[in-house]
């Protein structure tokens, strides 16, 4: 297994001591399996937000140059440093008052010349590969024969958008510190390589960051938190439409972490998870936005009974995080909680995963302009949009004309929703807050994240990928109540 490699991307759930084999039969990561053997490493750049750094070198050689990327010490201040021998630490730039690096990340330099790429909702900590289930995506990238030239004017790719976060990150102080100091021969020389001398033509899923900060205009915004979703969605030609034939949207969202729920940011969240630009409901009243009914999302969450009948019980439950004086709000969406089980078995989960399938399906060639229920108002248009982006859709002029919304390629089939799996929790500060007009969009991110997006095209599909029972059990109120480490 340690030799097998993934040309075509591979997703699976962690093994954990509790859960091997699996109730559901899925195949199952180890980190070993992950790496390979250490000795064929040659390099790696590795990202997470709690990490046992003592834990995560055995995995290396001691000689092995490595760049992990880290959650500050102190917010407000970047920089770059030497931890061990042939390792450098880097954080990157976050507000003084809250925020977190919380990307998961990896990626490995082989002496082969082969790079793989893992994007995982675990932390490097022992007790996280142990103990609790996580979701682990990799795919392993050839070298090209000879670096080819990349169009600099393409910067909605897979490599391209991983060079931003990398930059974003400040991987870039920590290579050059590698590359003047005591490893001039990395095979990454600049992060503008990784376009140009890995052959990325067989990545199909798309990258969604999350970067911390003030992101001002469409060209910003776009890329990064649920308008990255919103962008990544259009351009799969997973858009739900607007008005009378738009397709029914319900996304389940299981999460580690809870957040500050209203009905205006799940709405927004919402819209862009069917593929609709923020730039629709920008201009509208607050006070429209705050009346607005719950949309249709299942937020999964350990109950307080699930996590005592867990395998480590209550001690497990340490890797959860619920507040209680948030559930006991007024305007809470008690109504929208379901549980979180395993399809593995009685393991509690890490994993950050979305579901999102259509339950009514309509492909008109286009869709009236106008709001959809339960949703944010569109503004109102003189033609009719498109639904599907195959022949290269365009929605608002002021968007699209600074982004560039790319056609997808001609599948024949059509999906039926699609998968998220990465580090963001289903909260406010890993997926971002839109304000600002429809010219001028703004979105503040608190938490640097990152994962994937992929279609998927029947309910096997989606059973395979889910790493939650489906349907969730609905919380029954009264008697359900989110795990929190006050119990």
């Amino acid at each position: 297994m340690a030799d097998q490699l993934f040309w075509d991307g591979e997703l699976r759930p962690t093994a954990t001591l509790h859960s091997v084999p699996r109730q559901d039969g899925k195949p199952t990561f180890k980190l070993t399996e992950i790496l390979g053997p250490k000795s064929q490493i040659a390099f790696a750049i590795i990202s997470s937000f709690s990490t046992s750094i003592l834990w995560t070198y055995q995995f290396f050689e001691p000689r092995t140059p490595v760049i992990l990327v880290a959650q500050p010490d102190f917010p407000g201040q970047t920089g770059v440093k030497n931890i061990l021998p042939n390792w450098v630490m880097t954080v990157p730039l976050l507000s003084k008052e809250r925020g977190i690096q919380h990307m998961k990340f990896m990626l490995i330099f082989y002496e082969t010349g082969r790079l793989r790429v893992v994007i995982s909702t675990a932390n490097l900590v022992g007790q996280e590969w142990r103990e609790f289930e996580n979701a682990v995506w990799l795919q392993d990238i050839p070298p090209r024969p000879r670096p080819c030239f990349r169009d600099h004017t393409i910067a909605d790719d897979f490599p391209s958008i991983m060079q931003y976060v990398l930059r974003s990150v400040n991987v870039g102080h920590a290579l050059t510190n590698m590359l003047r100091h005591e490893h001039p021969n990395l095979p990454l020389k600049s992060i503008g390589d990784l376009c140009s001398k890995w052959d990325w033509s067989k990545v199909k899923v798309k990258l969604i960051p999350s970067i911390a900060g003030r992101h001002e205009g469409w060209p910003r915004v776009l890329q990064s938190g649920h308008p990255r979703l919103m962008k990544a969605l259009r351009d799969l030609g997973l858009r739900t439409g607007i008005g009378r034939a738009a397709k029914e949207l319900v996304i389940e969202c299981q999460s580690s972490s809870t957040g500050s729920y209203t009905t205006q940011w799940l709405n927004e969240f919402y819209y862009s998870a069917r593929g609709e630009s923020a730039e629709d409901w920008l201009c509208e009243a607050q006070e429209r936005r705050a009346n607005l009914p719950w949309p249709p999302i299942k937020i999964l969450f350990p109950s307080i009974r699930t996590v005592k009948e867990a395998v480590l019980g209550e001690l497990a439950g340490l890797v959860l995080s619920s507040r209680a004086n948030l559930w006991e709000r007024t305007r809470y969406p008690q109504e929208l909680f379901c549980d979180s089980n395993s399809t593995g078995g009685k393991v509690l989960m890490h994993s950050k995963m979305i579901i999102a399938t259509f339950l009514q399906r309509s492909t008109p060639s286009s869709v009236p302009s106008s709001s959809a229920t339960a949703s944010p108002k569109g503004n109102e248009k003189n033609n009719p949009e498109p639904i599907t982006i195959l022949d290269g859709e365009t929605e608002s002029k002021s968007m699209d004309d600074c982004a560039g919304v790319h056609s997808a390629p001609v599948s024949p089939k059509e999906p039926i929703g699609w998968a998220y799996v990465g580090s963001h929790n289903f909260t406010p500060s890993a997926w971002g807050r839109v304000s600002g007009s429809g010219s001028n969009p703004v979105l503040e991110n608190i938490n640097y994240e990152l994962g994937i997006l992929f279609p998927l095209y029947n309910e096997q599909e989606v059973e395979k990928v889910s790493c939650f029972r489906r349907p969730p059990r609905k919380y029954v109120l009264g008697e359900d109540r989110p795990w929190t480490q006050e119990e």
